[in-house]
């Protein structure tokens, strides 16, 4: 075990005292303090945990569960250089396995294993948000696009030498916003504090008008209504409330709120404002996922330039109203986009969705009535503000009101950000983003429908193909199968343990996933699957296991021809016959009617799963 010389643990100790004292040495900060630690030391040994929970006043186990809970935080050594490839569908489609498997070559050593100098690891993480732009990686956490064998050798000679990752040529770490198609939100014209004006002009009461009258949805793909959210919020009793810009977009194949933040973020405050005066709030929180850190100093920037220019902070617009945000980065929990998960990852723990109800909006932050809303529909409630609700229910359809944005990356001749009224055809994104020949689309990543060609003609609309704004295209040369597996293995690695239908279920699927990549499966482990789904359909706690298999399934069913040609024994029968083992109970009974035998086509000789049989 690393044991720390006097003057190295002098050191530890005093950047541990600086950031506690940063942070007000609140337990409640704790991720954060987590990051920034390991920021300063390079990772969170032993005696730093018991240091920070000494210092805290809380159980060392308390900080050892949500340091050990976050993928970016690591409680042993990973190497001076910690290099992380996105490991998305899209990015593999794009070549990234070639190029981590070169990059371990150049650097002699093995994925997932630190060099045995300590000098650096490689090795996956789950979807960046850079699949307009890959393949990707982060180094040190931070996001590289556009991978080539060229970089990756400059890369490799980087690290042999040491060159700190700042040092790095900063073209690798370009972002582009890809903005291909801008309709209402991402052509507003508005000024910074036009939209936040407007909503005080209307009042509290006036602008919850509007965003009724608008028929404001959640964009984050639930759909909640944003006025009921925002109601109840303000109706509850509370010493404080509170609101949560959802920054932690990471559904595979998603990218749009990063391109909010990074054009738009004025829009985003001005939403985020505009929430707090509608619910009574003075203080708001920007979760910021932790694979968009090169965001941080800029968006912390612009919040500091618009409280000198008065337009956050107290008595914004000399109105009296006062509201102030805060920005905390997450450390890599795909979880912590659901809003109660979140709110614990914000609160310092690990982000493992809350039993409800009761619901945020009465029971949110440190216990008070917050309000969660997404990136995009903060910045459309700011232009709801100005234009009104009725102009803005003029767009789109009855059901699905305004615009939606689509990420939209894999094979098409444009990936990037298209901004679209609702009701607009699947086919008719295709067509704008120049894709041909295209076999199967997914419409919310990895955890909604995946679409054949025979459904292109649907609309996206919450009444028909409902999305999140993640658009996953494959052309005819695509095995569907491979898509599939690495979902499944997605779920399996970001499920949060937190309850068993989701925690056994996401591994047994990317188990037989894995089964079915080495030939050695069966139909019974196609059945099994799709019990699978029935099972964390109805039990799973949170919305992740409730969709971790539905673009499974919907692969499996579309494109059943990827899944046959790997069975290995087609004629599959199991050997075990469960009818027949009963058949001493039947006689102990004295029954042999219809009842006491498995008929139906759950028996066990039929290539039915045993707990699923009925005497």
């Amino acid at each position: 075990m690393w044991t720390p010389s006097r003057q190295e643990e002098g050191v530890a100790v005093t950047n541990i005292e600086s950031i506690l004292e940063r942070h007000a040495y609140e337990a409640h900060r704790l991720v954060q303090i987590l990051r920034e630690t390991q920021d300063a030391l390079g990772w969170l040994a032993p005696e730093t945990l018991t240091c920070i929970a000494h210092r805290l006043q809380i159980p060392r186990v308390q900080v050892e569960s949500t340091a050990n809970f976050y993928s970016f935080f690591h409680i042993r050594p990973l190497g001076e250089y910690r290099i992380l490839f996105s490991d998305n569908i899209t990015d593999r489609m794009l070549g990234n396995q070639a190029l981590m498997q070169a990059l371990c070559e150049k650097l002699w050593l093995e994925p997932g294993r630190v060099a045995e100098d300590g000098l650096v690891s490689v090795d996956t993480t789950s979807c960046t948000g850079m699949c307009d732009q890959g393949p990707a990686l982060l180094a040190n956490y931070r996001a590289i696009t556009r991978l080539t064998p060229a970089r990756i050798d400059e890369m490799a000679h980087l690290i042999r030498r040491r060159v700190p990752v700042g040092d790095w040529p900063p073209e690798w770490f370009h972002v582009e916003d890809n903005i291909r198609r801008r309709d209402v939100l991402l052509d507003h014209g508005l000024a910074p504090g036009e939209a936040l004006a407007a909503a005080l002009d209307r009042g509290p009461t006036g602008l919850l008008g509007e965003i009724e009258r608008s028929a404001l949805r959640g964009r984050g793909g639930a759909g909640f209504g944003s006025d009921i959210k925002w109601r109840s919020c303000r109706d509850a009793w509370g010493d404080a409330h509170y609101v949560i810009c959802n920054a932690d977009e990471g559904e595979p194949g998603t990218f749009k709120d990063r391109v909010l933040l990074s054009s738009d973020f004025d829009m985003v405050v001005d939403g985020m404002c505009i929430a707090g005066f509608a619910i009574g709030a003075s203080k708001g929180f920007i979760y910021l996922r932790g694979e968009y850190r090169y965001l941080l100093d800029r968006l912390e920037t612009r919040l500091a330039q618009r409280r000198e220019a008065g337009l956050l902070g107290r008595d914004i617009l000399g109105r009296g109203f006062t509201f102030d945000i805060e920005i905390h980065l997450g450390a890599g929990a795909y979880i912590c986009g659901e809003e109660s998960a979140l709110i614990e990852s914000l609160e310092g723990k690990p982000g493992k969705p809350r039993i409800r109800p009761p619901f945020p909006v009465t029971h949110g932050y440190l216990g008070q009535p917050t309000t969660v809303n997404n990136v995009e529909t903060l910045a459309l409630a700011a232009l709801i503000a100005v234009r009104g609700g009725e102009w803005f229910r003029a767009i789109g359809t009855p059901a699905s009101t305004g615009t939606k944005l689509l990420s939209v990356s894999g094979d098409v001749a444009r990936p990037g950000i298209y901004e679209f009224p609702f009701g607009v055809s699947v086919a008719e994104v295709l067509e704008a983003a120049g894709a041909t020949d295209t076999q199967a689309v997914t419409t919310a990543g990895a955890a909604g429908s995946c679409l054949a060609v025979s459904e292109f003609g649907r609309r996206i609309a919450f009444e028909d193909v409902p999305t999140g704004g993640s658009i996953m295209v494959f052309d005819q040369s695509r095995d569907m199968f491979e898509a599939a597996r690495n979902f499944a293995h997605f779920f399996a690695h970001e499920s949060c343990g937190f309850c068993t239908p989701c925690r056994v279920g996401t591994a047994v699927n990317a188990r037989l996933m894995d089964k079915l990549a080495l030939d050695r499966s069966s139909p019974y482990d196609l059945d099994e699957m799709e019990r699978m789904h029935h099972l964390m359909q109805g039990a799973s706690h949170c919305g992740l296991g409730n969709t971790a298999t539905i673009a499974l399934r919907d692969i499996l069913a579309k494109f059943r021809p990827a899944f046959d040609r790997r069975l290995h024994s087609p004629d599959y029968e199991p050997g075990f016959d469960l009818d027949a083992a009963l058949s001493q109970a039947r006689r102990m009974t004295g029954r042999d009617d219809a009842g006491a035998h498995l008929t139906d086509n759950r028996s066990a000789h039929a290539g039915g799963h045993p707990s699923e049989a009925k005497p």
